[in-house]
């Protein structure tokens, strides 16, 4: 009798449990195709700032206006992409070239440093938390995934470029370009557009309107980077 019990237990907690992965599922890709149209009303990263804000008792006040491709600067674009994942045209979400570099680094005894592309970074902000660890992880390789399949390369860095963290409680680039030069986002000039994208690893603690001698070096770095690239031309191959 109780073998029979726990037998049937069981059975309703194998359905409970594929019925829960079916619904998310379905869930998942209804909302990545909805977004593939429709501009994100925000991100889980937003959601985040605004609980910590909320627990800490420290208002925030979220700063963020959607931009279209053709609104946002050629620069910035280029910039992200010298930054932070040159080979963005052409890998599928993850970039192993990075990753093997990045483990090898790290089995030598070097830092560990991080290889996420920008469909990751993409993946992570708009739907998920932040924060390291397995289960978080698995779920940015399927959401990666699923905007790799249903977005093109365009839709993403422009998804990007609109819910990427640049300040506490500014969000992307149009807020961020009024933010620390006065500026509409298609205006960015070179200098303007390297400098934002060299604060992204730390956005919070760093800052594009006085940069400090180590965001110097990397703007400057961008800005090379965007050169050996070919330009705004670069831009053709998304």
């Amino acid at each position: 009798m109780l073998n029979r019990s726990l037998r049937r237990f069981i059975r309703l907690l194998w359905r409970f449990i594929w019925r829960g992965v079916f619904a998310f599922v379905l869930l998942s890709v209804a909302l990545v195709v909805l977004f593939r149209f429709v501009p994100p009303p925000g991100s889980m990263v937003m959601v985040e700032r605004k609980i910590q804000s909320w627990v800490h008792s420290e208002p925030i006040d979220i700063q963020r206006q959607w931009r279209s491709w053709d609104s946002l600067s050629d620069n910035a674009k280029l910039a992200v992409i010298a930054a932070e994942d040159q080979r963005f045209p052409h890998h599928r979400g993850f970039d192993f070239v990075e990753l093997r570099r990045a483990w090898q680094a790290s089995r030598d005894g070097g830092q560990l440093r991080g290889a996420s592309t920008l469909s990751q970074q993409t993946a992570k902000n708009v739907f998920l938390w932040t924060g390291r660890s397995w289960t978080r992880k698995g779920l940015e390789v399927w959401f990666t995934l699923l905007i790799e399949t249903l977005w093109n390369k365009q839709r993403i860095l422009e998804v990007y470029l609109n819910v990427a963290e640049w300040d506490s409680g500014v969000f992307g680039l149009e807020a961020a370009s009024q933010h620390y030069f006065g500026v509409s986002s298609n205006a960015l000039t070179e200098r303007q557009a390297s400098l934002l994208a060299a604060i992204l690893p730390s956005p919070r603690t760093r800052s594009a309107a006085r940069p400090d001698a180590q965001v110097e070096r990397r703007s400057q770095w961008i800005r090379q980077q965007m050169r050996n690239l070919g330009g705004a031309g670069y831009l053709e191959q998304l």
